[in-house]
C-alpha cells in the first residue's frame, strides 16, 4: 500500500501578518451599517420563499429597503476624514 504524502512546502506559510490591520477593522466597522441592513432585507426575503406575501411582509420588505438605502446613502456620504 502507497502512503500519499504532501510534497511540497506548505503554500501560505504561517506569519504574525495575517490579522487586519487597524485600518482595515476601521473599514468594516464603517461598513457594518450596509451589511446588517442588507442582512435584514434578505431575511424578510428568505421568509417568503415558501409563503405567499401578507401586507405585514410587504411592509417589513419596504421597510428593509429603505434601511438598506439609507444605510447605503450615508456610507456614500461619509468622508474619508470620518471614516479615519
Amino acid at each position: 500500500m502507497k502512503s500519499i504524502v504532501a510534497l511540497q512546502n506548505v503554500v501560505t506559510p504561517w506569519s504574525d501578518g495575517l490579522e487586519p490591520s487597524d485600518a482595515e477593522l476601521e473599514a468594516i466597522e464603517a461598513e457594518m451599517p450596509v451589511v446588517l441592513a442588507d442582512v435584514e432585507l434578505l431575511d424578510a426575503l428568505i421568509a417568503l420563499l415558501d409563503r405567499p406575501a401578507s401586507e405585514f411582509d410587504a411592509r417589513r420588505i419596504r421597510r428593509a429597503q429603505t434601511r438598506v438605502l439609507s444605510a447605503r446613502r450615508d456610507a456614500a456620504n461619509r468622508t474619508p476624514l470620518e471614516a479615519a
